[in-house]
């Protein structure tokens, strides 16, 4: 297998099998020569929109606050200890999105999205664990870790921030533009900048199985079918009004096992729960879009790629775009899963590609779900 340079001298098969969800490893030079994507002026005109996720927290005279974005202005450069967070910095920007796709040797199911964080020196967020993987990219400046595997993860109250209260690091590092270090799920961490400071944060999703119950049962009430009405035929006098009848309780209970859900159910709502964009992402189309014949025409020259915010998964022959499902079938199976694998497809690829599949493109496109070239 190739080896990827972004994970050093050892291939994703060897990663997956020793150190994920396992133990962090440390990745020296992961991109060598690694310089920053978006410079601090970038990053705050991001925060300062609605639809972008930021965060402004600072640590002064030993307490902590923060500020929910969007944030109009950020501390003077040379305050020390404040730190700027702007979550899905790959929706926004090309060669973040690009960054982000080196990380797809994980299902794209799994790969959230790229936070950049920016810190004045002494800036952080203090010892912290996330519940999900985490790989740290240092794009520029240097970042001290110290990192431990604690089982004692109570936090401190009466913060705005969730910080460990009894952190024990065991081992320490310090991380310099191009080094990244991979760190497990629940693993303890405190990163605190020395000199200015950029770190780029790659997560990955981890729903609970609450949130998935919740969220499927949801689903499922629009599938369920119980058709008829509760009757009780042979009801007789009771002595106990206020009892609620044995028999209404069985004949209720036998209706609702009734209800079942397949394997096929789950793959449905798992493909259009995990596409589901967020609720901070917005699509916009092309303002003069072309008629679905120049289109067709324009797409077998150019060739057709998903917009950075599209999300496009499938399983056997269920195809998920954006919290959209549709079936596909044996004909349309291998264009749709390219596409959704290379998040482009080049002209010839779509010669064969039949007029339900182009239909479907030429609608993406209205929405500005995928673009051409």
């Amino acid at each position: 297998m190739k080896k990827l340079t972004i994970l050093g001298d050892i291939t994703p098969a060897q990663f997956l099998r020793d150190y994920w969800h396992k133990k962090p490893l440390l990745i020296r030079q992961a991109i060598p020569g690694f310089k920053p994507l978006l410079s601090l002026a970038a990053l705050s005109a991001l925060a300062a929109q609605d639809h972008v996720e930021s965060r402004l927290v600072s640590h002064t005279d030993g307490a902590w606050a923060m500020q929910q974005g969007p944030l109009a202005s950020l501390p003077p450069r040379d305050e020390k200890e404040w730190t700027l967070l702007v979550q899905g910095a790959n929706l926004h920007h090309a060669d973040a999105d690009a960054l982000l796709r080196q990380f797809r040797f994980i299902p794209d199911a799994r790969l959230d999205d790229l936070m950049i964080s920016f810190a004045t020196d002494g800036g952080g967020v203090g010892p912290h664990f996330d519940s999900y993987d985490v790989f740290l990219l240092q794009a520029q400046g240097q970042r001290h870790w110290r990192i431990g595997p604690q089982k004692d993860l109570s936090l401190v109250d009466g913060l705005p921030l969730k910080i460990l209260a009894n952190f024990k690091p065991t081992e320490e590092f310090v991380l310099e533009p191009g080094d990244m270090l991979y760190l497990p799920p629940h693993y303890a961490h405190d990163g605190v900048a020395v000199g200015d400071c950029q770190t780029y944060s790659i997560g990955f999703r981890s729903p609970s199985f609450q949130e998935l119950g919740e969220a499927f049962l949801q689903f499922m009430a629009d599938s369920i079918d119980l058709p008829g009405r509760y009757a009780d035929p042979d009801l007789e006098v009771t002595k106990h009004p206020a009892e609620i009848p044995r028999a209404m309780l069985s004949t209720i209970a036998e209706e609702l096992n009734k209800v079942r859900f397949t394997e096929d159910d789950v793959t449905i709502f798992l493909g259009e729960h995990l596409s589901e964009p967020k609720h901070n992402v917005f699509f916009k189309g092309p303002p003069k879009p072309l008629t679905p014949e120049r289109f067709a025409q324009s797409a077998a020259k150019k060739g057709v790629s998903l917009s950075r915010k599209s999300l496009m998964l499938y399983r056997g022959k269920n195809v998920f775009i954006n919290g959209e499902s549709f079936a596909i079938g044996r004909a349309d199976k291998v264009t749709l899963e390219a596409l959704a694998n290379a998040r482009a497809l080049e002209g010839a690829a779509l010669a064969g590609a039949s007029e339900d599949v182009m239909d479907a493109l030429y609608t993406w496109y209205q929405d500005g779900w995928l673009e051409l070239g």
